[in-house]
């Protein structure tokens, strides 16, 4: 699995805009919101992050997928 990349936020006095590739993805306020800021500002991977608050991370099926015979050859 590839790592997470293109998305951006945008702190809006205790609301976060999460985008991805310039298209919403997200919005966090209050406690979710403080959370993902004081991670941010620890030094976390943002973009991670990101694609973990917006549900674009694991969805669990790649196994599953890998193992399909539409797959295997590839």
């Amino acid at each position: 699995m590839g790592t997470p990349e293109g998305f951006a936020y945008r702190d809006e006095r205790g609301t976060v805009a999460i985008t991805h590739h310039g298209r919403p993805a997200g919005t966090l306020r209050g406690a979710a919101a403080a959370r993902f800021l004081a991670a941010v500002a620890r030094g976390d991977d943002q973009q991670l992050l990101m694609a973990r608050v917006t549900g674009n991370y694991k969805h669990g099926n790649e196994r599953r997928a890998r193992e399909h015979p539409r797959n295997r050859g590839r």
